[in-house]
């Protein structure tokens, strides 16, 4: 019989995950990085679908076209947030964006977490006339965001570091290009994983009872415009150290 993970340590498990934005050197063993893959096979998928392949990028000059990539999309995304007041704007975007060296770039380990639509026929079809969860392709982003969370808790319980890198339109395509991905597939999740080079600041998390209702909705809970817009000031100044290490 397989031993069990004590909920107080699957919760310390979950606890400790930090985004990490700055690595060590030091190489991760091949041992580990194929845990974490083997993790993400493991997650949950509609009509078990699986969408999900994985590119595990070593090689430092893919990495430093990757880095550079991304440094470019990162200088159009500020001309964007410049456009919000400062005390709303992402951390990482107060200021231009300075052309450093960003974890793409140094990290050991980049796993690109590929997805193929075509999988989404594993499901049933009323899914394509019955939009559920977001549209009719939830079910899909929701496996692939399944497999990459699974992935960063694998990190994690290794002792690791790892960051969630989200891939857009903006330069997905230039991506694609970069690994050789086929036309059919979608490039979603960038992971640059290694050892952390600092002690990342604990995460800002809501009240457990500010967010759970029971039976019913509780509207005393409700939020309205007012109490979002003074929030995000409030979760601005909280994770503004969460960024001071890169991006």
């Amino acid at each position: 019989m397989a031993q069990k993970m004590s909920i107080d340590e699957f919760m310390r498990l979950v606890r400790s995950r930090r985004s990490c934005r700055k690595f060590k050197t030091d190489p991760v063993p091949d041992e580990m990085v194929e845990k974490i893959l083997e993790a993400g096979r493991w997650a949950m998928s509609g009509g078990n679908g699986q969408p999900w392949e994985f590119v595990v990028i070593r090689d430092q000059a893919i990495k430093d076209r990757i880095a550079d990539l991304f440094m470019n999309h990162r200088e159009r995304v500020y001309q964007i947030e410049r456009t919000r007041v400062k005390e709303l704007r992402m951390p990482a975007y107060y200021e231009k964006p300075e052309r450093k060296a960003p974890p793409l770039k140094n990290a050991p380990v980049i796993i690109a977490m590929l997805g193929d639509k075509r999988t989404k026929q594993s499901s049933v079809l009323s899914s394509h006339f019955f939009f559920g969860e977001g549209g009719p392709f939830a079910g899909y982003w929701k496996a692939m965001a399944n497999a990459t969370q699974i992935m960063h808790l694998a990190a994690a319980a290794q002792g690791l570091g790892s960051q969630w890198v989200t891939v857009n339109k903006g330069w997905e395509e230039s991506l694609k290009a970069i690994l050789e991905v086929p036309e059919e597939l979608d490039i979603q999740t960038l992971i640059p994983i290694g050892y952390p080079d600092y002690k990342a600041p604990p995460p800002y998390r809501r009240k457990l009872s500010d967010i759970v209702h029971h039976d019913k909705y509780d509207h005393s809970k409700f939020r309205d415009g007012e109490a979002i817009y003074n929030w995000l000031l409030e979760l601005r100044n909280r994770t503004e150290k969460s960024y001071e290490h890169g991006v």
